[in-house]
C-alpha cells in the first residue's frame, strides 16, 4: 500500500471517541481499527507489536546503523472527535484544484468554498482529499497515522537511509484529551518522541494553551408557576446570569494568537436544575490560574445573591503547556525545523491554540513537539488534506529520523 492509499483505507474505520465513555477506550469501535493497525505493523515487518486491553498500540523499527543513536518516536491518535460523525465516510480526490468551490453534496447544497475557508487558496494546484459533505474525514489524525507507517515503509525500503531504534505508537481519545493519560512511556523508551497531528504543511509546535474543564451547576426550586411568586428559584434563569457576566470578549471567536478565552461548549438544564460546561485555555501559567480562580469567584457572587450552594463550580486540569519541558532540549526542535526545511517545506513555528497527547506527555518525562500533518478544517463536513502535504509530513518523518542518526 501507498500512503494514500493507506490513508483511504483508514478513514473507512468509525473511531469517534466520547465524552461520554466510562473505559478506555471509550468506545469499541476504536479497537477494532487498532487491531487492524497491529495485523499491518507486523505485515509490514515491525517487531515489538504490541497492543493493550487500552487500544494502546506501540511497535519498533529496529537500528540499521551500529552508531549509537538515540530512540525516538513517533506518535499519532486512532480516535476521531464526537463533534462530528466520522461514521461511512466516503472521501474523493479533488485533482489539481483550480481555486474556485469545491461542491461536496450538489443535491443538498453543501460547498466548501475560499471565501468561507481562503485556506483553501494556499493549495491551488494541489490534489485535495475532501468528504461527501455528511461527516468529517478524519485527516484528525489519520494522516498522522498513514504518514507514521508509510515512513516506516520508506526506511525500510531505503536501507542507504541510517537510522537508530524508532518506536511508532497509536493511542485512543485524545480528541476528549484522555489520549497520554494511559500511555506507557517507560515502555515506549524514547529519549522523546513527536506527534504528527498538526495543520497546515510546515507547522512545528512546541506551545500549547493551558486547559481545564469546568462543570457549573446551578440549583433552582420549581414550584407551581401560579403560585411561584416568592418561592421559585429558577436555575436557567440563574445560570443565564453567570453566562452574562463571563467576558464576552474572551471568547474562542474573540480571540486569536496567545489570548485565553472561555468556550462554553454545553448547558442543560430545568428549573431545578442547570448544568454549564465550559473549557479554559490560556498560554500563560498565571493567567490561566486567574481564570480558572475568576470562575470560582464568579459563583461566590452569585450564591451571595441567590443563597448558599445555589452555583458550585468543579474545575479539572486537562493539560499544560509543554513549552516548559521542551525548552531544556531543543535539539530536537532543531532536528524538527532542518527536517521540515529538508523535505521541501517553509518551516513554520507557531504555538497551538489547543492541546495535543504531546503535551500530557512532555510531562510525563517524554518530550513531545507537535509536527504538521497536513489537514485542514478539523472537525466538521468541511474537513480536507491535500495529497502533496502529507507525502512531505511523510518525508519529514524521514529525514528527522536521518538527522537524528547523523547528530553528533
Amino acid at each position: 500500500m501507498e500512503l494514500i492509499e493507506r490513508f483511504l483505507k483508514y478513514v473507512s474505520f468509525d473511531t469517534q471517541s466520547s465524552e461520554e465513555g466510562e473505559g478506555c477506550p471509550s468506545t469499541d469501535k476504536q479497537m477494532v481499527f487498532a487491531r487492524y493497525l497491529e495485523n499491518e505493523l507486523k505485515a509490514i515487518g515491525l517487531e515489538e507489536v504490541s497492543l493493550d486491553e487500552h487500544g494502546y498500540l506501540y511497535a519498533t523499527l529496529p537500528a540499521n546503523t551500529e552508531r549509537e543513536v538515540p530512540t525516538i518516536g513517533f506518535i499519532a491518535h486512532i480516535d476521531t472527535s464526537p463533534d462530528y460523525s466520522g461514521k461511512d465516510v466516503k472521501p474523493r480526490i479533488v485533482e489539481q484544484y483550480d481555486g474556485g468551490d469545491i461542491v461536496l453534496c450538489a443535491e443538498e447544497g453543501i460547498v466548501t468554498s475560499p471565501k468561507q475557508f481562503p485556506e483553501l487558496s494556499d493549495h491551488v494546484g494541489e490534489d485535495l482529499i475532501v468528504t461527501d459533505g455528511h461527516t468529517l474525514l478524519g485527516a484528525d489524525d489519520k494522516a498522522g497515522i498513514a504518514e507514521i507507517i508509510q515512513a516506516m515503509v520508506y526506511l525500510r525500503e531505503h536501507p542507504e537511509i541510517k537510522h537508530g531504534r524508532i518506536r511508532v505508537g497509536f493511542n485512543p481519545d485524545e480528541e476528549i484529551g484522555m489520549g497520554a493519560h494511559l500511555f506507557d512511556v517507560e515502555k515506549f523508551g524514547c529519549e522523546w518522541a513527536y506527534t504528527m497531528d498538526g495543520g497546515e504543511v510546515g507547522e512545528l509546535e512546541f506551545e500549547n494553551f493551558n486547559a481545564a474543564a469546568a462543570k457549573v451547576t446551578v440549583r433552582g426550586l420549581n414550584v407551581h408557576p401560579g403560585y411561584a411568586k416568592g418561592k421559585m428559584r429558577n436555575a436557567m434563569l440563574t445560570a443565564a446570569e453567570f453566562i452574562r457576566r463571563m467576558p464576552s470578549d474572551e471568547t474562542p471567536q474573540t480571540t486569536e494568537g496567545y489570548e485565553g478565552f472561555y468556550h462554553l461548549t454545553g448547558m442543560k438544564g430545568t428549573v431545578e436544575e442547570t448544568v454549564l460546561s465550559y473549557i479554559i485555555r490560556d498560554h500563560d501559567r498565571q493567567k490561566f490560574e486567574n481564570r480558572k480562580a475568576f470562575v470560582r469567584q464568579l459563583a461566590e457572587e452569585l450564591n451571595a445573591e441567590n443563597g448558599e450552594s445555589t452555583v458550585t463550580v468543579e474545575v479539572r486540569d486537562q493539560y499544560y503547556n509543554m513549552r516548559e519541558k521542551v525548552e531544556p532540549v531543543m535539539h530536537i526542535i532543531d532536528i524538527a525545523k532542518k527536517a521540515i526545511e529538508a523535505s521541501g517545506v517553509e518551516c513554520r513555528v507557531k504555538a497551538i491554540r489547543g492541546g495535543t497527547d504531546g503535551a500530557q506527555l512532555s510531562f510525563k518525562g517524554l518530550p513531545c513537539p507537535n509536527i504538521f500533518a497536513g489537514g485542514l478544517n478539523f472537525h466538521g463536513r468541511h474537513e480536507f488534506v491535500p495529497v502533496q502535504s502529507m507525502e512531505k509530513a511523510m518525508m519529514t518523518i524521514v529525514k528527522i529520523a536521518e538527522l537524528t542518526a547523523l547528530r553528533k
